[in-house]
């Protein structure tokens, strides 16, 4: 039986910047398929306004986890997204963008993930904005990909849709709580994993699913 991993997320969500060498290692060295579910955590209802305490706690947040996973937080971060009162929290264009790869090259949705973290993290661009991720999108050659996330299409929006609410259901059903979840569909069945250790051992998770 193929293992499958749903990796339950947000790109917006620092903790699963912080997860991302671990899923990576997965990814790259063992056959077990990722399916990664964007889970809306961060938009429509839940987006909010940047504002002096909430970019205080997210920069607190961002240093621990840079301290436990070596991920880099950058002051172009800091200074341009952080401190920037014009910019929503809001995750909706850059889940839309990532769902328009994965509707084109879905093999490539975890490379335009890692894409656009690194554009908000390190080079402090704001990701919630179309034109940055078009841009992101083109450079990494996943024209029809920009195309169909500027279309806006009634088929997008429906696709969007159905991936949180599939989220949220196994969110529910495995009384999981916040991003990153991941839940392993392995022989055994179905199970979720505790992801602690992936921050201090990016090679943890791929123990739990081969071991």
């Amino acid at each position: 039986m193929t293992r499958t991993l749903y990796y339950l997320f947000d790109p917006l969500c620092g903790w699963c910047y912080g997860a991302t060498p671990a899923v990576t290692y997965l990814r790259n060295t063992t056959n077990v398929v990722v399916q990664p579910l964007p889970t809306g955590l961060f938009s429509g209802d839940g987006a909010s306004v940047m504002d002096d305490d909430f970019a205080a706690y997210a920069w607190s947040n961002d240093q621990r986890i840079q301290s436990m996973t070596g991920q880099p937080f950058t002051e172009k971060y800091r200074a341009n997204v952080l401190a920037n009162r014009q910019q929503l929290f809001d995750s909706g264009n850059a889940t839309a963008a990532l769902t328009a790869v994965a509707l084109t090259e879905r093999e490539r949705e975890l490379e335009a993930l890692s894409a656009i973290q690194k554009a908000r993290y390190v080079d402090g661009l704001d990701v919630t904005s179309q034109a940055t991720l078009v841009g992101i999108l083109q450079l990494l050659e996943l024209e029809e990909a920009a195309s169909l996330f500027v279309s806006s299409s009634e088929a997008l929006h429906a696709h969007i849709q159905a991936r949180a609410s599939h989220a949220q259901a196994l969110m529910q059903a495995h009384g999981a709580r916040g991003v990153p979840t991941f839940i392993a569909e392995t022989e055994g069945g179905i199970q979720l994993l505790q992801n602690s250790a992936i921050y201090h051992d990016p090679q943890a998770l791929s123990r739990m699913l081969t071991d």
